[in-house]
């Protein structure tokens, strides 16, 4: 089977989804080219297991102090170099279009007459999930940014619908979580805002990753580390952090749950996605949320417990057996099958 599987790369969860999948659809003999969109080239960092990957401009989002901006958006985006990228895509010779939420395979595809698959976070939300922060915009983009004819949802709970369990990268480790180590990952957040927040708190140990990297740091302190952004070097620290402080996306949060690291969640403002996961995560009681940078919350997060473990499947393979059946049916059944295998911890 051949594929051309497109991912969004304006953050870094889709491509986060596509690493913990791309193994699997190699092992399963098919032929994948990845096309990335959402942000410069040469930004894109570590991705050797993409091989020959191709690149577009596509779409991408513009946040000002921690919200989408979306006059800003508007003015960023290249329209007609966008319709002259979904016109120009070859698709010819592919068995099957796959898209996690990227425009210009999806719009490609649509314009053409062929069905495309959906695979991710974002084809959960034309379905009875909580929802936050909904307006005629946000409506509009999480609805027509990326269309699929049929969308296989991701997120935590399965709400009673065609919704999977997270895709998970990293595997399970044995190492102990030290609880004075946080993760702080707010790559829409200016530095000095979270260097604010961070610095009262001398008993604990932040490591903070920003594509604005060390160079924004602007007072050195002992117990924060500003880093540029490096997925080994992520890694090395998420490891044996007891804590993940974030954006309310959907990819780190869910491995934060999956190694059992305790979670506090700060959505951007006036993006809907954001703010749906963080009810989400408040609903189900996997995490803590904070709408603003606020260090008493932050305060009462680092005094309190964990939170709750839920060990994932591989639902990357399980995704992949459906992909390779080529029927692109979705069985109640067979999603009733993965989360069952779910694993949840208090």
């Amino acid at each position: 089977m051949k594929i051309l599987y497109g991912v969004q790369g304006t953050g870094n969860g889709h491509i986060t989804r596509a690493r913990a999948i791309a193994p699997k659809l190699k092992e399963a003999g098919a032929e994948v080219t990845w096309l990335f969109t959402g942000r410069p080239r040469n930004d894109f960092f570590e991705m050797e297991i993409f091989g020959d990957y191709q690149w577009r401009n596509g779409l991408t989002f513009q946040t000002r102090h921690g919200h989408v901006h979306y006059l800003r958006t508007a003015l960023y985006n290249n329209l007609l170099r966008f319709i002259h990228e979904v016109r120009t895509l070859d698709l010819s010779g592919y068995d099957l279009v796959v898209t996690d939420f990227e425009p210009v395979t999806a719009w490609a595809a649509k314009l053409r007459g062929i069905r495309t698959v959906g695979i991710g976070h974002q084809y959960a939300f034309g379905l009875d999930i909580p929802v936050a922060g909904a307006d005629f915009m946000g409506t509009q983009l999480l609805k027509y940014f990326a269309p699929a004819s049929l969308g296989l949802g991701i997120h935590w709970h399965h709400f009673n619908g065609p919704i999977l369990p997270p895709m998970i990268e990293t595997p399970l480790t044995d190492n102990s979580h030290n609880p004075r180590k946080i993760i702080v990952y707010l790559p829409f957040e200016d530095i000095p805002s979270i260097l604010r927040v961070l610095k009262p708190f001398t008993d604990y140990e932040f490591h903070v990753y920003h594509p604005g990297g060390p160079v924004a740091m602007t007072a050195k302190t002992s117990h924060i580390q500003v880093k540029g952004l490096s997925r080994q070097g992520f890694l090395v620290d998420f490891a044996d952090c007891g804590g993940v402080l974030c954006n309310a996306g959907f990819e780190l949060p869910s491995e934060a749950l999956h190694q059992g690291k305790k979670l506090l969640v700060k959505p951007l403002h006036r993006q809907m996605e954001q703010l749906s996961n963080a009810l989400a995560l408040d609903q189900l009681q996997l995490g803590e949320v904070m709408h603003d940078l606020d260090p008493e919350i932050v305060a009462r997060w680092l005094a309190a417990g964990h939170s709750p473990t839920i060990h994932y499947p591989d639902v990357a393979g399980a995704v992949t057996q459906w992909l390779m059946r080529g029927a692109l049916e979705i069985e109640q059944t067979w999603i009733e099958s993965v989360w069952n295998r779910c694993e949840r911890s208090s």
